[in-house]
């Protein structure tokens, strides 16, 4: 292979390697030039999407830790702080659907344990294709089991998540997971490489051929030839992770580390280059003492490894053999790889002669892109809808009946079964809620988790979806008490060299983050994920949000679910916005995906969530739940589900009934109150709009004289298995 075949075919652009020559003034071998390509690669150096990030404010009065760390960090109160993150995993599992989400899993873990945090719960964003293909159910299953197969042993709990099905996803599914940490503030811990003469030590698994490329594999498209590259993906242990983790937190107790950094794509080049460049430092690896898993592996192999469960450590030469007996303590693997210097390069030197070396921030520093931005031509068309040629039901039981069993809107329960979400016993509302809430043992101090995203409104409106994707976050934290306070977001984007996709790209941040600032809620951390796509076409434009939240006093809470008979049943927020544009009864019943969903009223979202977080606190709520997909009926039947009391409602706008039952709008809460106590909240929703719509009580749902149906009925349909049944 000559050298044009070799960086061609290691992801290069040819603009690209005229750059490398021009920085170091030659012609880089073999392991330079892998070197650069896993670092100049989309998923490592975000070319396409950096020059948009900096849109996203990123400070907050409780922020700790912004951008440009493993992960954000913010303050909770009374010296304790969250790290939390997002991140994809999309590419490895199209091909390799069980090892691809657990590795994700282990991945974001170990994002959060560089911070000197212990891992406290899991969260995951998932989309598929249309259930009933065959393969989609393969991907499916395996994902779940992935992720509980790795959750589960290493012990953190999986609390919530999402997942949803559109054939957008059919070839490319996306696997986002997220993790929060649990600090103290004063154990905050970063990246940065400092100390000329510290050690740097490799701890964990020992490093195999695993992974090797993985980040260039998922910078690319899936096509036909991606099957052939199961080798870049890597393989898991979580029992190893466990033991690991247990590790770094007794070496961060005994303040025996300089900086610490996970192993993910890259390997250790990734690792190093990035500790060295922000320390503005060099990092020697002596690749021949690696602890391998294999023989005969050169030392490109060894340094863009993507063995899993390893961390790299800088440490101070006279605490190095402190920190090896730690290690050995726990079984743990650790060496003494390399050491920090002042040359300011990423040096790989192989039986005590240089192999290769590379400026730490010619790597660190990947070329950026601006692409050009057009709107796409399928906007127009997909955007016009006339509710006038949709047809109005006959028979609305049978229509909510056929909605709550889609996959889109049944219950979860057949997935997050699989996760352990009681391990550790810190979890107060776990899955099937608006979102988790968690304790901090010891304390009063709870915290709230969710993730969101709104693809198939960021198909047809990109710049409204995104803002709406952030709204529904706040709005579910605000369900169960919460106040948010930061978010995380992976966003998950086809080609960005098509103009119609950065178009996609810049209007859903653009829209993000002005929601982001009306809300209050900074973006701490994130992942961007791009060529999510096939021969097929683009999956929807997906911006996925990982929101946090904090209470005050964790004993406050909300559930969504119906929980006396003879409450107040009353919505919170603006009446008469639901639209069928983009709404699942559109899609479900009458096979369209079009029109224009309504864009979210910011300041009035703001507002209606946190009165409802303050009548929460104040002990006057312990029944909402946001009225999203599906619309009003749908959320009714929800909460009468899961409290397993019956609701009787009525509605009377004078609109049509299918817009008001199944319309979908965002910016509405429904509340359950005690007679008794309605005054009251009354009282405090002064200067918002609410509207009393019934009461709880009975044994079924009732709405007007559209809806009539038993509990058992709506159970029935709800509480589909979505791994025993297909889906036509």
């Amino acid at each position: 292979m000559n050298l044009e075949e070799t960086y061609r075919s290691l992801g290069l652009s040819d603009a690209e390697y005229a750059r490398v020559r021009e920085l170091l003034g030659r012609t880089p071998n073999f392991l330079e030039l892998s070197l650069f390509s896993v670092m100049w690669s989309e998923h490592c150096g975000y070319k396409n999407s950096r020059p948009l990030l900096g849109r996203f404010p990123s400070e907050g009065g409780r922020v700790l830790q912004g951008p440009g760390e493993n992960a954000g960090v913010v303050e909770v109160g009374e010296g304790w702080a969250l790290a939390f993150k997002v991140e994809s995993h999309n590419h490895p599992s199209a091909v390799e659907p069980y090892q691809g989400a657990a590795t994700g899993v282990g991945g974001i873990i170990r994002d959060i344990l560089a911070m000197g945090a212990r891992p406290v719960a899991v969260l995951d964003s998932l989309r598929f294709g249309d259930p009933a293909d065959g393969r989609v159910r393969y991907l499916f299953r395996e994902v779940v089991r992935g992720i509980g197969g790795y959750g589960n042993p290493v012990g953190v709990p999986t609390v919530g998540g999402e997942v949803e099905f559109a054939p957008a996803y059919t070839g490319n599914p996306l696997v986002n997971a997220m993790c929060v940490g649990l600090l103290r503030v004063e154990d905050l811990m970063r990246s940065r490489a400092v100390g000329v003469g510290n050690r740097v030590i490799l701890l964990g698994a020992r490093t195999g051929r695993d992974g090797i490329h993985g980040a260039t594999f998922a910078s690319d498209e899936l096509s036909g030839e991606s099957e052939a590259r199961r080798p870049n993906v890597q393989v898991g242990d979580p029992f190893a992770g466990k033991v690991l983790i247990e590790a770094c937190l007794e070496l961060r107790r005994r303040d025996l580390l300089v900086a610490l950094q996970d192993l993910g794509a890259a390997g250790i080049t990734s690792s190093a280059s990035e500790m060295a460049a922000k320390g503005g430092v060099g990092i020697e690896i002596e690749t021949d003492r690696v602890p391998l898993r294999e023989g005969g592996m050169e030392p490109w192999e060894v340094m863009i490894s993507e063995s899993q469960e390893r961390m790299l450590a800088v440490v101070e030469p006279e605490r190095v053999e402190e920190v090896l007996k730690v290690a050995a303590r726990y079984g743990l693997g650790a060496a003494v790889v390399g050491r920090v210097a002042d040359h300011g390069e990423l040096r790989v030197l192989c039986g005590g002669e240089v192999a290769g070396s590379v400026p730490a921030e010619y790597l660190a520093d990947a070329p950026a892109y601006e692409r050009e931005v057009v709107e796409p031509e399928y906007l127009k068309e997909a955007q016009r809808l006339d509710v006038e040629e949709i047809p109005v039901p006959g028979d609305f039981n049978a229509v909510l009946l056929r909605m709550l069993s889609h996959p889109n809107l049944c219950s979860r329960r057949s997935v997050w079964e699989q996760y352990d979400y009681q391990v550790r016993t810190n979890t107060v509302v776990g899955p099937g809620a608006d979102a988790a809430v968690m304790r901090i043992k010891g304390t009063k101090l709870g915290y709230a988790v969710v993730t969101d995203g709104r693809g198939k409104w960021c198909y047809l409106d990109p710049e409204g979806g995104g803002a709406a994707t952030v709204a529904e976050a706040y709005r579910n934290l605000s369900c169960v008490g919460a106040e948010p306070v930061a978010l995380t977001n992976c966003l998950n984007f086809g080609s960005p060299e098509k103009p119609a996709v950065y178009y996609q790209l810049a209007r859903s941040i653009e829209g993000m983050s002005r929601a982001c600032e009306a809300l209050g809620t900074p973006v701490v951390s994130g992942n961007v994920s791009l060529y999510n796509e096939t021969s097929g076409g683009a999956v929807y434009p997906t911006p996925v949000v990982g929101m946090v939240g904090v209470l005050e006093d964790v004993s406050c809470h909300a559930t969504p679910g119906f929980g006396r008979e003879g409450d107040v049943v009353a919505v919170v927020g603006a009446s008469g916005r639901a639209s069928l544009a983009g709404s699942e009864y559109l899609e479900i019943v009458h096979g369209r995906v079009a029109g224009r969903p309504p864009e979210p009223d910011l300041a009035l979202e703001k507002e209606c969530a946190d009165r409802v977080r303050r009548l929460i606190a104040e002990g006057l709520v312990d029944t909402a739940h946001d009225i999203s997909s599906g619309g009003l009926a749908v959320a009714l039947a929800e909460m009468a589900i899961a409290g397993g009391v019956g609701v009787e409602v009525e509605v009377g706008s004078g609109r049509r009934p299918d817009v008001e039952l199944f319309g979908e709008a965002g910016g509405q809460i429904l509340i359950a109150v005690p007679g008794e106590r309605w005054d009251e909240v009354r009282e405090a929703l002064a200067g918002v709009p609410w509207q009393i719509i019934g009461r709880t009580g009975g044994g079924g749902l009732k709405i007007g004289g559209f809806v009539d149906l038993k509990l058992e009925e709506l159970r029935g349909a709800y509480g589909r298995d979505l791994f025993a049944e297909e889906t036509g």
